[in-house]
């Protein structure tokens, strides 16, 4: 009994300390709006603030969690294939941003 005992808790804590790594391993960094690819593509985390005098083309309702090149649904925070390892925010926008 004692064995089995020791052998459960010994898996069970393997168990949570994977579990607990696992969500830093899969964690990734958010795209900064000073980065050279945000702001070659005028990427805003929020789309209402973006300068409509200077993108007359962009509308309130494009956001980065409808647009075809984001790869994330039901989160605030995603993947964007124009930004290779990092997440966009769901609520933002690009100038490269296409109707899903």
């Amino acid at each position: 009994m004692i064995n089995s005992r020791r052998k459960f808790l010994l898996i069970s804590a393997a168990g949570a300390a994977t579990l607990s790594l696992n969500k830093f391993a899969n964690a990734q960094a958010m795209v900064g709006e000073t980065e050279p690819q945000a702001v070659a593509l005028h990427y805003k985390a929020d789309t209402t603030k973006v300068d409509q005098a200077k993108y007359p083309k962009h509308a309130a309702t494009q956001r980065c969690d409808n647009c075809a090149l984001y790869q994330t649904k039901g989160a605030a925070a995603g993947a964007c294939s124009l930004f290779a390892g990092k997440q966009v925010a769901a609520s933002g926008w690009c100038s490269a941003w296409v109707k899903k």
